[in-house]
């Protein structure tokens, strides 16, 4: 299943929403990958290996322990490969900061997973659920991250 879908961050014909700098949507995505548990209920534990360029994250949600491996691309682009296990199958999640205009700042998400698109019944109510629940996770995320600016926490 491949789904995409884009949050605007700074848009001029909405002016009452504050303006975010692109490192600050960075420092807001790359916060998101180092500690997942301030932007998500039920991380039980989180361990980060880091590199210059590169998260490896062991997350446990419940009985779920998820393996991700995130390739950082300052200040632009972060990919993150979830390695398949018993209890998840695994896919990819590519989150891009894109300026289309000058004035104008979003958030490109885009999921790749094993699932089969062309399903039917249960297994495309699961599917449109995921993309349901991807996508309001994403938003609630940006809240979080627009908080934060506010807050002069992403200021680095």
């Amino acid at each position: 299943m491949r789904f995409e879908h884009v949050i605007v961050i700074n848009d001029p014909g909405h002016p009452l929403a504050t303006p975010l700098t692109v490192n600050q949507v960075w420092q807001g995505l790359l916060l998101r990958a180092r500690a997942p548990q301030l932007f998500m209920q039920g991380v039980e534990r989180i361990s980060v290996d880091e590199s210059s360029d590169v998260l490896l994250r062991e997350m446990l949600l419940g009985q779920l322990l998820v393996r991700d491996r995130i390739h950082l691309q300052a200040p632009h682009r972060l990919h993150f490969e979830t390695e398949p296990s018993d209890q998840h199958p695994g896919g990819q999640l590519v989150v891009t900061i894109e300026a289309p205009t000058a004035e104008t700042l979003i958030v490109r998400f885009v999921y790749d997973t094993p699932h089969d698109e062309s399903a039917e019944g249960e297994e495309a109510q699961l599917l449109g659920y995921l993309k349901a629940a991807y996508q309001a996770n994403d938003v609630d995320a940006v809240r979080r991250i627009r908080e934060l600016a506010a807050a002069g926490k992403l200021d680095e």
